[in-house]
């Protein structure tokens, strides 16, 4: 097993506390604790495989601790340490890569941490030639925060296919192999933009937020994950279990009939004006054409 390098924070007045999960301290992994007060001010290189952040007795710091690590100019994955009954109050915009509880044990605690220091490394290395600020690697593997604050850097504008566009702004890194997606900074920790515009439509996970032509949509946590998901990939068709994966992890084991479900309410909040915008394939899955989602002004003509 490769050890990693894991900067375990905490508040300030919890650090003689046990670790959170317990079971990180069987594992091996050469770890370094921290104040949460304290992080902004840390001289030492920041050379992280991946930051765990327990707010598992303070959740206050889970919604700061993106904030917190881009003043410290690190770059690295963040895993939350919750309990049961934070679990409920867990939110997109906290910009993290992974949760886990307190009660997890080492298999667990181990992949989830080998997972997250890979997608990362993965999303860094795609773009590191691309003028995206993924960061650099040292040669001990770990991820090196570049100069510029929280490794923040311009992203690149563009055209993408029909009815999409790049938007520039300020992100971490895009993810390999999205293509054609109309984006805004900034990226979340996957990867993935957190604005996302395709005509009238726009998907906005910083404040979890999906607006049809200004009219905000109702949309539950899943129905919005498929709606930016699909945004994401236009004129893609995706099968049901490659949605299922993708919007509801590897994880869920429900049946891909949950994906129909979810795309026929996603179509009636989406109204008249984009309903057709998610065409069934048959007998394969879904596809979204970003063509379906125009201004309304454009179907005006003058004679």
């Amino acid at each position: 097993m490769q050890h990693m390098r894991i900067l375990h924070i905490c508040p300030t007045a919890r650090l003689d506390a046990p670790l959170a999960p317990e079971s990180l301290q069987y594992l091996g992994h050469r770890i370094d604790r921290c104040g949460a007060e304290d992080l902004p001010g840390r001289s030492e290189s920041a050379e992280v495989d991946v930051v765990i952040a327990d707010a598992c007795l303070d959740l206050s710091l889970a919604p700061r601790i993106s904030e917190l690590l881009a003043e410290a100019r690190i770059t690295a994955p963040v895993i939350v340490v919750l309990g049961e009954g934070g679990l409920a109050t867990a939110s997109a915009k906290w910009n993290v890569s992974d949760l886990i509880l307190t009660t997890a044990g080492p298999a667990e605690v181990e992949a989830r941490l080998r997972v997250a220091r890979d997608r990362h490394i993965a999303t860094s290395s795609a773009h590191s030639g691309d003028g995206f600020p993924g960061g650099t690697h040292s040669g001990s593997g770990h991820l090196k925060a570049k100069g510029s604050a929280g490794g923040w850097g311009p992203v690149r504008t563009g055209r993408g296919p029909a009815g999409t566009s790049r938007s520039s702004g300020y992100g971490t890194s895009g993810r390999a192999g999205v293509a054609g997606e109309s984006s805004e900074g900034p990226w979340n920790a996957d990867g993935e933009p957190m604005v996302v515009v395709t005509g009238d439509l726009r998907i906005d996970e910083t404040a979890f937020t999906a607006e049809l032509g200004g009219r905000s949509l109702d949309l539950t946590y899943r129905e919005f994950a498929l709606l930016k998901f699909f945004a994401m990939h236009p004129e893609r068709v995706f099968t049901r279990d490659e949605i299922l994966l993708a919007v509801w992890g590897d994880d869920y084991f429900g049946g891909t009939r949950t994906v129909d479900v979810h795309v026929r309410r996603l179509r009636a909040k989406l109204g008249k004006d984009l309903e057709n915008a998610i065409h069934t394939v048959r007998n394969v899955g879904y596809r979204f054409s970003a063509d379906s989602v125009t201004d309304t002004d454009s179907e005006d003509v003058t004679v």
